[in-house]
């Protein structure tokens, strides 16, 4: 069952909401940390290199429902705000961005809601990513709900840009000079092709290394 907000007045409502996603981010957090591990125990090798998690603060929930046209409800945040709770997993090469969303995808207790691979189709701007909206069971004392969740795999490389992208687009309110925007653009451009010769290096490492133990 998609959660829906218990009918409480509104203080006791949004308090649920809180609550019911930060064990959505809880639950997410875990997964990850457990995949960690093994990856580390099993293969001698962790494609994750951390993990960022957060709850979208109310203001930032009402901007993005007042962008797209609803009234600021709770329900209407339930139903319309994806990205309340997110997660950011940073590794290492292109390659594990795909092997991370294949071993999420497989397990049983997440559903898949869409996709959007801005690795292979950077946006405009340049930005690259791989973006999922998942769900996960949350069990509370009375019924089971499944609780969205965005999840975000970039790079190390990736990240950085983003990061200050976001800066700079902030700084000015999301319309920097043309000229800012075409040198974010080359340094897209840069972070890609860097990403691209981190991999072709680590599958040279690999390749020696597997000759080394024949």
């Amino acid at each position: 069952m998609d959660y829906k907000p218990s009918n409480v007045d509104e203080i006791d409502k949004w308090e649920e909401v809180q609550l019911v996603y930060k064990a959505a981010l809880k639950q997410m957090r875990t997964k990850l940390e457990i995949l960690s591990a093994d990856f580390a125990q099993t293969h001698k090798y962790n494609p994750i290199e951390h993990i960022e998690a957060r709850i979208k603060s109310s203001e930032s929930i009402v901007k993005k429902l007042k962008k797209n046209g609803y009234e600021s409800t709770i329900e209407n945040m339930v139903a319309k705000v994806n990205d309340i709770a997110g997660v950011r997993i940073i590794c290492s090469f292109t390659s594990d961005i795909y092997r991370i969303a294949d071993i999420l995808s497989s397990q049983s207790d997440i559903i898949i809601i869409s996709v959007k691979d801005y690795y292979k189709n950077p946006k405009p701007s340049g930005y690259q990513s791989y973006h999922m909206i998942v769900s996960v069971p949350i069990y509370l004392s009375d019924r089971v709900v499944n609780v969205k969740v965005e999840i975000q795999i970039r790079t190390v490389a990736m990240d950085f840009w983003a990061t200050l992208e976001h800066k700079i687009r902030y700084k000015f309110e999301g319309n920097p000079p043309r000229h800012i925007s075409e040198s974010l653009m080359e340094c897209a451009r840069m972070v890609s092709a860097l990403d691209d010769e981190m991999l072709c290096l680590n599958e040279e490492i690999m390749r020696l290394d597997a000759m080394k133990e024949e």
